[in-house]
């Protein structure tokens, strides 16, 4: 039996993207080439605003990684859609601070 170390990592869409596209279409299984299917049609970011994103989340507004990246993936464009994805945590977080995570995924959405 194979003991390989398995790590889990959280990525945002445009994260799993890339590493799909660097694998190669010609390479991926069925359940890749799905995967790819959807980040491409539910991205709502680009890959390096999706990383400048999750520092920011994480480091500015203390957000879990988990939760930030949740955020990203959703890109929700309203303070109540927001709420959604911080209210499993042990936190309270300000209207402002969230009027301010609103305002920073609307600057870097893509408008299709």
């Amino acid at each position: 039996m194979n003991n390989r170390e398995l790590k889990e990592k959280k990525l945002a869409l445009p994260q799993v993207k890339k590493v799909l596209e660097s694998i190669g279409e010609e390479n991926l299984d069925q359940f890749q080439r799905r995967t790819l299917d959807y980040v491409n049609k539910f991205s709502k970011v680009k890959l390096a605003a999706s990383k400048k994103l999750l520092k920011k989340l994480v480091k500015d507004f203390d957000l879990e990684k988990s939760e930030a990246v949740a955020v990203i993936n959703c890109m929700p464009q309203s303070v109540d859609e927001l709420r959604i994805f911080l209210a499993g945590g042990r936190k309270i977080i300000e209207i402002a601070k969230l009027d301010s995570i609103v305002a920073l995924l609307n600057e870097n959405r893509i408008t299709k």
